[in-house]
């Protein structure tokens, strides 16, 4: 019988996030109100009857590793199922160091994921948002006698660019592997989830091809194995950018009650107890995304609502992602926002107000769009003002603040060295 062991890649950066990853990592970013990110790869493993898991860590990795814990949520605690997390270790041996891409995280693991007694190995990313049966695929892998498999999903042509493409022939079998090419040859890109025979996988690690596996290993792979292509039609978002966070939170608050809500299908997490969501008698929602414990007495139209939000009276939220415990203030306009955890805003704010749309001076290609974003546990003053595409760090309070407002496409940072923060 042959055993799979699913291998979670979970150790990125996520730098393209912006403050949302400046104390996380990118899979244990929270999404849709009570999930984190990574929620949706581990749903599907053990929806897929995949049971035998190995994730591997490398920034920021607390609070990931508070949140999956030894995986009761997804019932991997019980007998025969296991989840294991592993950060990368220095050894005296030559060439130990930090993981420099995926396919480098793999294989300086390869050693304990030999360990775990499997003939196949699912290589997975913790940063996608998706519903995928990977015992489907593992079928399809099978039945071909492949080397690899890729599962690969179209895409429009405007976002082609960011992913590796594939060209395949009449049986499936992949003829031509892109790494984010400004013109590639078609519309299937590469979901970053990969099947491989474990022989196959040792041979091409060891050749030291390079540290990533779809920038380096898999174009040289092409030529020279079996590598089928398994074509994926469901919702799949990669949550690379500050963009794409916001519009998937958006597709899935559009779709919650096909996509979150399916009981065939359920997506898991580990939730904090709290009282049922509170709606005033003088609150107007309107689709919107509401968690356990928030009490709403404002306005909200096209938002999510994490748990423990307070929205004060008179307060407006628009097109924004509200996390947990955070506080809105009286007659406080929130429009078009990102909002991190415990954050205070103060009555009578404005959050993303007027009419300039300047990129951010800093960051001009992470924020460009018009979203305003707000770190952990930041307090904005009453009656101030932060216009669009700003950034403001983690921990800000009035004293990092200019005086009345942050003017569009402006970053503040908490205070470093008695420096001023502003830049």
């Amino acid at each position: 019988m042959h055993r799979l062991l699913a291998v979670i890649l979970a150790g990125g950066m996520g730098e393209r996030l912006s403050v949302l990853s400046q104390d996380r990592a990118k899979p244990a970013v929270p999404f849709a109100g009570k999930y984190r990110i990574i929620d949706f790869t581990l749903s599907n493993c053990v929806n897929s009857n995949v049971h035998n898991i190995v994730v591997l860590t490398q920034y920021q990795p607390v609070s990931l590793t508070e949140h999956v814990g030894i995986g009761t949520p997804w019932g991997l605690s019980a007998p025969n199922r296991n989840i294991r997390l592993l950060q990368p270790y220095l050894a005296r041996e030559e060439g130990r160091d930090w993981y420099k891409g995926t396919a480098d995280a793999v294989y300086q693991n390869l050693n304990r994921i030999e360990g775990e007694d499997a003939d196949e190995v699912l290589i997975l990313s913790g940063d996608h948002v998706y519903k995928m049966d990977y015992s489907a695929m593992l079928e399809y892998h099978r039945h071909n006698e492949a080397d690899v498999t890729l599962a690969v999903t179209p895409m429009p042509e405007e976002e082609l660019y960011r992913f590796g493409t594939v060209s395949i022939d009449e049986k499936g079998q992949i003829t031509h592997f892109q790494e984010k090419v400004k013109n590639p040859q078609n519309n299937l890109v590469s979901m970053g989830v990969y099947i491989f025979n474990l022989k196959t996988l040792r041979q091409w690690l060891e050749i030291r091809t390079g540290h990533d596996f779809g920038r380096n290993m898999l174009p040289r792979m092409v030529t020279k194995g079996r590598i089928f292509a398994y074509t994926f039609e469901g919702y799949w978002r990669d949550i690379g950018t500050v963009d794409s966070y916001w519009q998937s939170n958006m597709d899935i608050m559009s779709t919650s009650q096909s996509f979150l809500a399916d009981k065939d299908w359920p997506i898991y997490t580990r939730e904090t107890e709290g009282p049922p969501t509170k709606v005033g008698d003088n609150a107007t929602v309107t689709n919107c995304l509401l968690s356990s414990g928030a009490k709403i007495e404002g306005h909200l139209e096209h938002s999510v609502i994490s748990p423990g939000v307070q929205v004060a009276p008179g307060a407006v939220v628009k097109d924004s992602i509200i996390m947990d415990d955070t506080y809105i203030g009286r007659n406080s306009t929130i429009d078009h926002a990102i909002i991190d955890k415990n954050v205070t805003i103060e009555p009578d704010c404005h959050i993303g107000f007027g009419d300039d749309y300047r990129a951010n001076r800093l960051n001009p290609s992470i924020l460009s769009s018009g979203l305003t974003i707000i770190g952990k546990r930041a307090v904005i003053p009453a009656g101030y003002k932060i216009g669009r595409n700003c950034i403001i760090y983690a921990n800000v309070t009035g004293k990092e603040l200019p005086e009345s407002e942050v003017k569009s496409g402006e970053t503040i940072k908490t205070r470093s060295r008695g420096n001023r923060s502003k830049s």
